[in-house]
């Protein structure tokens, strides 16, 4: 079996651990893909996160709930911390800064969380505000810190009007245009993104560093 192959099949087999909430297993073949030379952040990226990413769409359907997405979350978080010391940051100057948080009214950080390691490790600076954050606090946040990217994130439907009150707070306050604005979670989509007016929609943690770095690229292009 080729190389590439092996990889994948070892990918696939920690995505089904983390699905199934076998924590002693992730823990396993993280180390094993560590002792294999398998780069870190595509164990995070390629296992891990779509474990999550099978979770989470679980949850959609409502075959899993909660408290077996928060096991998986263990699962991943295990993995996550034989990883994380393994992890090649970008060198040099960050790219920008990302102020993130789960809206008001959802304490549920599982995506978050990811999000904020997979964006430091790609170059950015994270101002990571927590959970059951208040709409306005993430602006507040976003100019205190001057921001380039506002991150929100929501794992419960009763809360995604939140989203939407964010970014009409930046509307009222004359100040949208300064901000890119990316939501994420299970409940939303790129037709969700669309309709409250952010700039983009990230299915998960690899996403919303490709989406970060293309909205900065065309932020620097338009400036040019």
């Amino acid at each position: 079996m080729a190389v590439e192959d092996k990889n994948e099949k070892l990918f696939e087999e920690i995505a089904d651990a983390v699905v199934e909430m076998e924590e002693d297993t992730v823990e396993e073949l993280a180390n094993k893909s560590l002792a294999q030379g398998i780069d870190a952040y595509e164990t995070i990226d390629k296992g891990l996160s779509k474990g999550m990413e099978r979770a989470g769409q679980l949850f959609e359907e409502e075959e899993y709930f909660v408290p077996e997405l928060l096991m998986c979350s263990d699962a991943m978080n295990v993995g996550i911390d034989v990883l994380k010391p393994h992890l090649k940051s970008e060198n040099g100057r960050k790219k920008g800064k990302v102020v993130i948080g789960v809206i008001a009214g959802d304490t549920h950080d599982i995506g978050k969380n990811l999000v904020g390691l997979m964006l430091e490790t790609g170059g950015f600076e994270v101002i990571d505000l927590g959970r059951d954050i208040a709409p306005e606090d993430f602006v507040a946040k976003a100019r205190e810190h001057q921001a380039d990217i506002i991150g929100i994130a929501t794992l419960m439907t009763t809360t995604m009007p939140g989203m939407q009150e964010v970014i009409d707070i930046l509307n009222a306050q004359g100040i949208r245009e300064d901000y890119k604005v990316i939501v994420g979670g299970a409940p939303i989509s790129p037709a969700f993104a669309r309709k409250i007016g952010a700039d983009g929609y990230a299915r998960n943690a690899a996403e919303a560093v490709r989406l970060a770095d293309e909205l900065l690229e065309s932020s620097v292009q338009i400036g040019a």
